[in-house]
């Protein structure tokens, strides 16, 4: 059943437990290494795009009713919607597809005042990241980054806040990169 309903009930519950719906953060991902791309077959390409990007569609479309002007629309992106990842063809081109999706959304939903953005980490060290790779890989998380090393999830989460907030009224249609000094353009 597409949507699934498991979005309309999360946005219902949150409604009804607060009164209100100011910020959406979609924030769900699912990556799988896979060097040969020959190799991903149509049910990983299906399933990661289902949680990539249609899940941040059917959460924004039920959202959206219940947002007014002021509120926030923030969607997890990557840096590998940038500069691509050779073992993460279908994980890095969702991440892509959220960037695009990000900004028409925003240029629809501006004349309502809703702000809609995107954060766009690089490396950081979530469950996804050991899930994902193996343990020798896994050692160099980071490394290649200007800095050297893997961010943690707090050093994302100011970028959260600030788009979220009244700080960041005048930003939309833009991403944020907390990725270790990685220079992306686009």
């Amino acid at each position: 059943m597409f949507p699934p309903p498991t979005a309309k009930e999360v946005v219902e519950k949150t409604v009804a437990e607060f009164g209100r719906l100011d910020v959406l953060v979609n924030n769900a991902a699912q990556q799988h290494m896979q060097t040969d791309f020959t190799k991903i077959d149509p049910a990983q390409l299906v399933s990661t795009f289902s949680i990539n990007v249609f899940g941040y569609f059917y959460m924004a479309q039920a959202a959206l009713p219940h947002m007014k002007e002021g509120a926030s629309i923030i969607n997890t992106s990557s840096v590998t919607a940038y500069k691509g990842s050779p073992g993460l063809v279908d994980y890095s081109s969702t991440k892509g597809a959220q960037i695009s999706f990000t900004r028409a959304l925003s240029n629809q939903l501006v004349s309502k005042g809703i702000r809609v953005n995107a954060v766009a980490p690089g490396p950081i060290w979530t469950p996804l990241q050991p899930a994902t790779f193996p343990g020798e890989k896994l050692e160099k998380l980071g490394d290649s980054v200007p800095m050297g090393r893997a961010g943690q999830p707090c050093e994302c989460a100011t970028c959260y806040v600030f788009l979220a907030s009244e700080d960041g009224s005048y930003v939309s249609g833009q991403t944020l990169h907390p990725n270790g000094g990685v220079v992306v353009s686009g």
